[in-house]
């Protein structure tokens, strides 16, 4: 990956066309470009740190552009059989001179759109490839590439910071500390309850909410983003829904492999969703702390839900996965199936409940859904979306 400042001024003065890359930037991910011709590029992904495995995510730059010029780039070592790019979906492009001429942001970009078996594999693994034509859409223009709409940790504290100085907001939700990482970095909790009234009985149910324990997944932070936005909103229906539930949100629960731009894993080249059991506090805080939180929640108040959001790299649709017994409890609340087909009847054009599934498997039971379920928490769930 190329991309010092001495270099592209170099390139420059021998007016060379040749495309300057760069990933070295929060959350990016690009491991090496290879020049196969003036306009087409082999591209190769990082692993996530300390594993050879698991590379979906990528964000990148590229300067030095042409605009007009039919170039081609082909990530080479994708690892899953299945893709959504066989489906439709197509690479994001974020160019700055739009930007700044036209406020426009990260768009959908892409023709000749492929992904199929490659024979890049060495090491007796099997790898895929994407690949796509474009245009860029201006020369000598800096732009951006990615698998999905990027959040950064950075985008996350901007959020927090701008709802603790606002004097609305700031008096119903509050923002603790929750743990920090193993990088040191600061995981986050935010309570949302309005303030009882006086005389007003105060027994109120939890929700607990949860995202970003996978890195890549920056669909799932976008959701967050949207339930705060409409949470912490002015409408009736937030102002209700305030007035009878306790809101506990942890709305990035891996800050460390969302900075060095990992599709999975933690910093240790862990995934987080498996270790929900584990005791280690000292090598997965989020996870210990969390679990301790919803713990002490559920001392003090019933929980009605448990969701933690994710997003989904093979499969359409936004959907649940639940828990169910093979001998389903008698009461008509107690059944995981009511919130999901609720969800369903509410949002036809979005929420899929047939693609939703509530077998426990025994390769989940580490997860934050099969986890929070055993201790007790009827309407546990996680959230997928595409």
């Amino acid at each position: 990956v190329r991309g010092c400042c001495p270099l592209k001024q170099a390139l420059h003065q021998e007016k060379d066309t040749t495309l300057i890359f760069e990933a070295r930037f929060e959350s990016g991910n690009l491991q090496k470009v290879v020049k196969v011709n003036e306009f087409e590029y082999q591209l190769t992904l990082r692993n996530d740190l300390y594993t050879s495995r698991h590379t979906q995510w990528y964000y990148f730059q590229v300067s030095n552009t042409q605009a007009g010029m039919p170039y081609r780039f082909t990530i080479v070592n994708f690892t899953k059989r299945n893709s959504l790019y066989r489906r439709g979906l197509r690479p994001l492009l974020y160019s700055e001179a739009d930007a700044k001429k036209y406020q426009l942001g990260w768009r959908r970009t892409g023709n000749e759109i492929k992904y199929y078996k490659n024979n890049a594999g060495q090491d007796g693994r099997q790898y895929f490839s994407l690949t796509w034509t474009f245009q860029f859409p201006h020369d000598q223009d800096t732009c951006y590439f990615a698998h999905c709409y990027p959040y950064t940790y950075s985008n996350l504290q901007e959020y927090l910071v701008a709802i603790s100085n606002d004097p609305v907001k700031s008096k119903f939700c509050k923002i603790h500390i929750l743990c920090h990482s193993l990088a040191g970095n600061t995981v986050y909790v935010l309570t949302i309850t309005n303030p009882p009234k006086s005389g007003e009985d105060t027994e109120r149910k939890a929700v607990i909410l949860t995202a970003r324990v996978h890195p890549g997944e920056t669909n799932s932070s976008w959701i967050t983003k949207g339930f705060l936005d409409y949470i912490l909103g002015n409408s009736s229906k937030a102002q209700l829904l305030r007035d009878n539930f306790v809101f506990k949100v942890v709305p990035m629960l891996n800050p460390d492999g969302v900075i060095v731009g990992n599709h999975r894993c933690s910093l240790t080249g862990q995934d987080l969703n498996r270790k929900y059991r584990s005791k280690m506090k000292k090598f997965y805080p989020s996870i210990w702390y969390t679990r301790n939180m919803i713990k002490r929640v559920m001392e003090e108040r019933d929980v009605f839900l448990y969701c933690d959001i994710h997003g989904h790299n093979r499969k359409q649709n936004v959907f649940m996965y639940g828990c169910e017994r093979k001998q389903r409890a008698k009461a008509p609340h107690m059944y995981p199936r009511v919130f999901p087909l609720l969800l369903s009847k509410s949002c036809p054009d979005m929420f899929s409940f047939p693609d939703c599934s509530f077998r426990v498997q025994k390769s989940k039971k580490g997860t934050g859904r099969v986890v929070m379920w055993k201790m007790g928490i009827n309407n546990s769930y996680t959230l997928e979306a595409s």
